[in-house]
């Protein structure tokens, strides 16, 4: 019988590009709070693309480990979708706690069933107003929004905010932000504090009154089809709304220098905002910053991972805004995870109460068997 109480795993990040950690080694004292004699076990270098050093978390009281030891705990809390031969070291019992839209995600729960084990689904945790401390796609969503503008003002060789000088002025930067979420709103503050002008555009309009007092205008496009989904998503437009949507901004956004598009429906791929006709009508040298090029791309002509340059205009295809400000991403995702493992351990032992509709929505797998939620 272990000694501990409750073991907590934090593991290195497999995926390419992937720079960030679970766990920012300064909020560990949280998560050993959470029982009485808590055993937090560190990958050895899980923290080294945040520049967290294997002794800093040693300082703050972790146990460095190998990667087996790190996957043995009861509670391992991941980023990213696991690897199956990452899970084939869980124990009996336990649970993983990460993202799960990886494209071998099936693959990774056969692999945990077969451990006995359990996964929660952090997408899955849903958008209410007790949830927010939990929700991991709204912290990093808003990292996203913000690095995603700082991005726009790399490649747009132009100034953002109005600008005089005894040699002239130059005008301020026209800012399209289309998709009003957490990202989308993030964007929106942030291109006004650089000083550009700003227009936003969503298929929910009743975000237009959060559109506006972020300083921005809201763009009506007329379509007279609403998209707003279930738990403050947006849904699927109709093919004819899709087709009158494509237009309007075909339209409308020749007369933007940068376009940033945040446009995401869980679970499907990304859906085409900017057409090619689109960036054909842009102005040469214009900027698309496109956040979902994860899922497909909002312009089809995104490249995932890749800025390039299509009929003069320059697509921004980066998969991973978080990734750019790795301490500040590790530390958000971390609080989060805090924040749901207080209503996961209770009197010292992991309780997984399906009777709370947090982890009634989020436990996917629990003791080797798929749940039915």
């Amino acid at each position: 019988m272990s000694k501990t109480s409750l073991t907590i795993g934090i593991v290195a990040e497999t995926a390419k590009n992937e720079t960030r950690v679970a766990v920012a080694p300064q909020d560990l004292s949280r998560f050993a709070g959470l029982a009485k004699d808590v055993q937090i076990l560190v990958e050895k270098g899980a923290g080294k693309g945040a520049q967290f050093t294997d002794k800093m978390y040693a300082d703050a009281g972790a146990k460095l480990s190998t990667t087996k030891q790190a996957w043995a705990a009861d509670v391992v809390l991941k980023i990213n979708t696991p690897e199956a031969k990452e899970v084939a070291n869980l124990k009996k019992g336990a649970i993983v706690i990460s993202l799960t839209q990886g494209a071998n995600a099936d693959k990774v729960f056969k692999a945990v069933e077969k451990q006995g084990a359990g996964i929660l689904s952090l997408e899955r945790i849903p958008r209410t107003s007790r949830a927010q401390a939990m929700d991991v796609l709204s912290s990093q969503a808003n990292i996203a929004g913000y690095r995603a503008v700082l991005e726009a003002t790399q490649h747009y060789g132009r100034f953002m905010p109005l600008m005089m000088t005894a040699a002239g002025s130059a005008k301020p930067a026209r800012v399209a932000v289309l998709g009003a979420g957490v990202a989308g709103l993030q964007a929106i503050a942030t291109a006004k504090r650089l000083g550009a002008v700003v227009e936003a555009y969503d298929v929910r309009p009743e975000v237009a009154e959060q559109i506006q007092s972020l300083g921005a205008k809201f763009m009506d496009l007329g379509i007279e089809e609403e998209g707003a989904g279930e738990g403050g998503y947006a849904k699927e437009l109709s093919a004819e709304g899709k087709k009158k949507q494509q237009q309007a901004l075909q339209d409308k956004l020749a007369t933007f220098d940068i376009v940033i598009t945040t446009a995401q429906i869980p679970g499907r791929p990304a859906p085409v905002l900017v057409t090619e006709a689109t960036v054909k009508n842009m102005r040469p040298g214009s900027v698309i910053v496109d956040l979902a090029a994860a899922t497909g791309g909002n312009c089809p002509l995104t490249v995932a991972d890749k800025v390039t340059v299509k009929h003069d205009v320059i697509l921004v295809g980066h998969t991973n805004y978080p990734g750019f400000l790795p301490a500040d991403a590790s530390a958000f995702f971390g609080r989060n995870l805090f924040n749901l493992l207080k209503i996961m351990v209770v009197e010292d032992k992991l309780n997984l109460n399906y009777e709370d509709d947090i982890l009634n929505a989020a436990v996917l797998l629990a003791d080797g068997k798929a749940r039915k939620n």
